[in-house]
């Protein structure tokens, strides 16, 4: 049966390579190889599932991996969902971007002309470029939606594809039920369909320069005219990790009158093999090693990297305290930086609602300039919260996920801990590496020019908001079923107590949190003196995840920091007993 399903699939296959490699696995599985057979099956015993975070897998022949088939179908059920919602006499358009990956370029004109012959508008973007230009542009060109091929920091096999909805949705990514809809569609195509005979068309458009010069002078803006800007010495290394970042990076360093930072030469360039790292993900240990290694030589006072794609960002400071020189960044506590910068631009005095617009990079989408908000994801620290307090803003915290940041109300600055940042929501509704990197230069060349640092600004906030400590556990399993029972497991016997400190309430979010809005979802929350943990299985990898955080507000700095930390380390200490 499985054998006549890649008979089928090879003959509906316009690529040459993954029918030749489907082929051979066919003629393997004849000769009764037992681990070709259970790679057929791997292949074609399920199907990759459309979701919120659109397709990602691995490339190769068969439903269950990335290939030409799997985003024909892809994009011939999207479509499909776009003509069902628009009316007749206003036909659906389309924005497709695509990254420096294997077969993105591939893929993304494949959707361009199964899009077009379908009756969608679609414009092709003119090259390789950052995820959050696809985000920007489905609003700065009014499409329906938009599409971008790529797998962010994935393995280098990895591909994926990314949507975007406009109109009520605003530029934001797909959401229930909207995901489920366009699943549907793409399920009966794949049913009902060969990808060979879907309509084609040549007749898709290709944004011109233009666009990418508005995105570039809406970044740049974000740190205000150069000539407004203290003039500082601040050395720079940057990294664009064989992503796509650095072209767009430089445009608007450029434009927004920043010197050029120093480059890791050997990650500049798009490379789909990654041949300088293990993993393309900047949170990973090793990741940033050759930019440590030249912020070294360089006397850097900075590091900034994105990551493949280029919507995200990761920061690293000197710290003579280790071996490397440097430390890194967690997504906390750049989150809590560029959120009291945002918490700063938002409450400055006077001010009158088109200044807020320009801070946050454009209109607030109907919300009163009197009441910005602050928002991030439940896992993220709490510390944007006692920012928000501080300052009298709204704060909101959402399900994981930009697709949930983006659409919070009101909202002047999101980001999730995993280093994802919202900084100009007027233009991108989505995590935006480049412009969150362009905020952080801005308010470290304005912390230099005082003769101060980032360190010194991270003391700052501890001083005046209480020290935030953060952690994370990772469980990776093998058996899916183990994380149910951990899960089930907490839920029926709760602690009392974990590391010596009691629990003074566990907030089951299964069915979801009137209080604070929060849609349902397979997360517990447990609130101890101080100190707070959260459970939850991974949405993307076979994982149970925990977060925790600790804060202090008592004592001096020291004080603070040693309170929070030692908390951290008994409520480490005690959830890997629990989870042993």
């Amino acid at each position: 049966m499985l054998a006549e399903e890649a008979a089928a699939w090879i003959a509906q296959d316009p690529d040459a390579q993954t029918r030749e490699e489907l082929s051979a696995l066919l003629r393997r599985v004849g000769s009764s190889e037992p681990d070709a057979v259970a790679e057929l099956r791997s292949r074609f015993g399920a199907r990759l599932a459309f979701g919120t975070a659109g397709l990602r897998g691995e490339l190769a022949a068969g439903p269950n991996r990335m290939n030409r088939v799997l985003v024909g179908q892809a994009a011939a059920g999207l479509a499909a969902f776009l003509l069902e919602r628009t009316d007749p006499a206003t036909p659906p358009s389309i924005v497709i971007g695509y990254d420096g990956r294997t077969n993105s370029h591939v893929f993304a004109t494949d959707t361009a002309e199964i899009m077009a012959g379908a009756g969608v508008r679609a414009v092709l973007l003119p090259r390789l470029l950052p995820t959050p230009l696809v985000a920007f542009a489905v609003r700065d060109l009014g499409v329906s939606a938009g599409v971008m091929v790529t797998a962010s920091h994935n393995p280098p096999r990895d591909n994926g594809y990314k949507v975007y909805l406009g109109d009520a949705d605003d530029g934001s990514q797909i959401v229930s039920p909207s995901d489920a809809e366009i699943a549907a569609h793409i399920d009966r195509v794949a049913a009902t369909l060969r990808v060979d005979e879907l309509p084609r068309s040549s007749s898709y458009e290709v944004a011109g320069e233009e666009l990418i010069e508005r995105y570039v002078s809406a970044t740049a803006a974000l740190a205000g005219p150069p000539a407004e800007r203290p003039a500082a010495a601040l050395s720079v290394v940057y990294t664009a990790m064989h992503g796509v970042g650095w072209e767009t990076f430089a445009r608007v360093l450029t434009a927004a009158g920043f010197a050029a930072p120093h480059l890791v030469e050997a990650q500049i360039e798009p490379d789909p093999d990654f041949p300088t790292v293990a993993f393309p993900n900047p949170e990973e240990p090793g990741a940033l090693d050759l930019a440590l290694e030249k912020a070294r030589e360089v006397g850097a006072d900075l590091v900034i990297a994105n990551d493949p794609d280029a919507d995200r960002l990761a920061v690293a400071i000197p710290d003579a305290s280790r071996d490397t020189g440097y430390r890194s960044l967690t997504g906390n506590e750049v989150g809590q930086l560029l959120g009291w910068r945002a918490a700063e631009l938002a409450t400055a005095a006077p001010l009158m609602p088109a200044d807020l617009e320009d801070a946050v990079g454009g209109p607030l989408d109907g919300a009163s300039p009197a009441e910005p908000a602050l928002a991030c994801s439940i896992v993220s620290s709490p510390a944007l919260g006692a920012v928000a307090a501080e300052y009298g803003l709204a704060f909101t915290e959402t399900l994981t996920g930009f697709k949930w940041v983006s659409r919070a109300p009101g909202l002047v600055f999101g980001y999730e801990e995993a280093l994802g940042y919202l900084v100009n929501p007027g233009t991108v509704r989505d995590k935006d590496g480049i412009s969150a990197a362009i905020a952080f230069l801005d308010l470290a060349s304005r912390l230099a020019a005082s003769g101060r640092t980032i360190a010194d600004r991270l003391d700052e906030f501890s001083g005046r908001f209480g020290h935030y400590a953060s952690a994370q556990i990772s469980v990776r399993v093998t058996d899916l079923s183990e994380i149910d029972r951990v899960m089930a497991g907490l839920r029926s016997a709760p602690p009392s107590d974990i590391g010596g400190l009691p629990v003074e309430r566990i907030d089951d979010l299964l069915h979801g949190s009137e209080s604070s809005g929060v849609p349902a979802s397979d997360v517990l929350r447990i609130s101890l003196p101080g100190a707070r943990v959260m459970v939850r299985p991974s949405g993307t990898e076979p994982k149970l995840k925990v977060y925790l955080d600790a804060w202090s507000d008592d004592g001096g700095l020291v004080e603070r920091r040693e309170a929070a930390v030692e908390l951290l380390s008994r409520l480490e200490a005690g959830m890997r007993d629990r989870l042993s």
